[in-house]
C-alpha cells in the first residue's frame, strides 16, 4: 500500500505596495480648502512678518530717510556697539529682567495653579461662573486697566490708596513711588492674564485619563497625592512647551503697559528696552540705532528658545522641537 504526499502549493508571494505617491498637482487639489483658509495667516506672516526683514538692515546703516535704505551709509556693527557701551544699558537691562522675572517666576506658575484650582471644582455651575470672572479681564485694554489702576491708587480718595496707607501708616503716592512700580505691574499682569492663560492647561486637563484617577482613589490617594502624581506629571509637557516660549518672551515686557504706567518720578525703574526703543526712535529719530536695540533683542529672545529647549531635552522632557 502506497501513501501519497500531497505538495501543499505555497501561497504566491505577493509583492509590496508602491507607496501611493501624489503629483503635487493633486495634493493641491486634494487640500485645496484647507490651504485656502491657510492663505489669510500666510498672508498676515508674509507681510507683517518677513517682509518688514528686510528693513532691519538700517541696524547696519546710519539711515536717512530721504536717502532710503540702499542709499544710507553702511557702518556695521557701530550701533550695536554704540548700545553695548551706553552708560544706560546696565540699568535697561537690570528693569528688564526684573520685571520679566516677576512675570515668568510669579504669574506664570499662578496660572497653572488657577487651572488646577479650576479643574477640581465639580460644580459646573460654579466652575463656569469662576472661568467667566477671571477671563473677562483679558478683554480689556491696558489702557483701561491702567485707567483702573489710577483710580484705585488715585492720592487722597483711591480705596486702595486709603486702604494700604491705613494699613502701612504712611502717605505713599503708590503711582509715583519708583519701590511700587513692579509690585504694580505684577498686579496687573496677574489680574488681567491668568484667567485666560488657564484655558491651555485645562484643554490639556480635560485629555487626562479618568481611569487613572478611580484607580488612585481605590488604592487610597487622596486629593492632593492625585493632583501631584497624576495631574502634574500629565500637562508637564505642556508646561514645558508654554516655558520654552515664555523665555523666548523674556526680554519683551509689553511697551503698552509699561508706557502708561511710567512716569518721570519712577523713570529709573521703568525705563526698559521696549520704552527705549520708542523714545530714542520716534521720539528722537535715531532710526539706526533703535534698530538695532530691537534686532539685539530679539536675536537674546531666539537664542533662549533654543536653550530653554535644549535644556528640556536634556532632562527628558518634551520639546517645541
Amino acid at each position: 500500500m502506497t501513501t501519497t504526499v500531497e505538495t501543499v502549493a505555497a501561497p504566491p508571494r505577493r509583492e509590496p505596495r508602491a507607496p501611493n505617491r501624489r503629483n503635487p498637482g493633486q495634493t493641491l487639489l486634494r487640500y485645496r480648502w484647507l490651504i485656502f483658509l491657510m492663505l489669510p495667516g500666510i498672508a498676515y506672516f508674509l507681510i507683517f512678518r518677513f517682509w518688514p526683514m528686510y528693513g532691519a538692515q538700517i541696524a547696519f546703516r546710519n539711515y536717512v530717510p530721504f536717502l532710503g535704505i540702499e542709499g544710507s551709509e553702511w557702518v556695521g556693527w557701530d550701533h550695536f556697539a554704540d548700545f553695548f557701551s551706553n552708560p544706560d544699558f546696565p540699568r535697561l537691562l537690570a528693569n528688564t529682567l526684573i520685571i520679566a522675572g516677576l512675570s515668568l517666576f510669579i504669574a506664570f506658575p499662578l496660572t497653572i495653579v488657577m487651572a488646577l484650582l479650576l479643574n477640581e471644582l465639580r460644580l459646573n455651575i460654579l466652575k463656569r461662573t469662576v472661568q467667566t470672572l477671571v477671563y473677562i479681564p483679558h478683554f480689556l485694554s491696558w489702557t483701561v486697566v491702567v485707567s483702573l489702576t489710577g483710580l484705585l491708587f488715585a492720592v487722597g480718595n483711591g480705596p486702595m490708596w486709603t486702604l494700604l496707607n491705613d494699613l502701612l501708616g504712611t502717605e505713599t503716592n503708590f503711582l509715583a513711588d519708583p519701590g511700587w512700580f513692579r509690585p504694580l505691574i505684577l498686579m496687573q499682569e496677574v489680574w488681567k492674564n491668568t484667567g485666560w492663560g488657564t484655558i491651555i492647561f485645562l484643554a490639556a486637563l480635560a485629555g487626562v485619563d479618568q481611569e487613572q484617577y478611580e484607580a488612585a482613589i481605590i488604592d487610597g490617594a487622596g486629593r492632593w497625592q492625585r493632583v501631584r502624581f497624576i495631574t502634574i506629571p500629565s500637562i508637564m509637557s505642556t508646561i514645558i512647551v508654554l516655558l520654552i516660549l515664555q523665555t523666548g518672551q523674556i526680554l519683551n515686557t509689553g511697551f503698552e503697559q509699561i508706557y502708561l504706567m511710567s512716569n518721570a518720578l519712577n523713570r529709573s525703574v521703568a525705563d526698559v528696552f521696549d520704552t527705549y526703543v520708542y523714545f530714542t526712535g520716534i521720539q528722537q529719530g535715531a532710526y539706526s540705532y533703535s534698530t538695532a536695540v530691537g534686532l539685539a533683542k530679539a536675536i537674546v529672545g531666539l537664542i533662549l528658545i533654543f536653550g530653554t529647549n535644549w535644556l528640556a531635552k536634556r532632562f527628558n522632557q518634551a520639546g517645541i522641537f
